[in-house]
């Protein structure tokens, strides 16, 4: 079965809160001597996710699926 894969649109504030709160994540874990593996990798993930265009299109809380 294919893997999932979700795409996030964000503006540059929205990204640098999102890395920075893995960031801090990862040395919490850190000091409680667990391994931060999967959250670098989300971090060099979100750090290095190419940029690209999109139109977004908001939709209302009325417009629910």
């Amino acid at each position: 079965m294919k893997e999932k894969r979700y795409h996030l649109a964000m503006d540059e504030r929205e990204r640098s809160i999102m890395i920075h709160a893995l960031n801090d994540y990862r040395n919490d874990l850190i000091d409680e001597n667990r391994a931060p593996d999967a959250v670098e990798d989300l971090i060099l993930k979100a750090a290095n996710a190419p940029d690209k265009k999109v139109r977004v299109v908001e939709r209302k809380h009325d417009e629910a699926r």
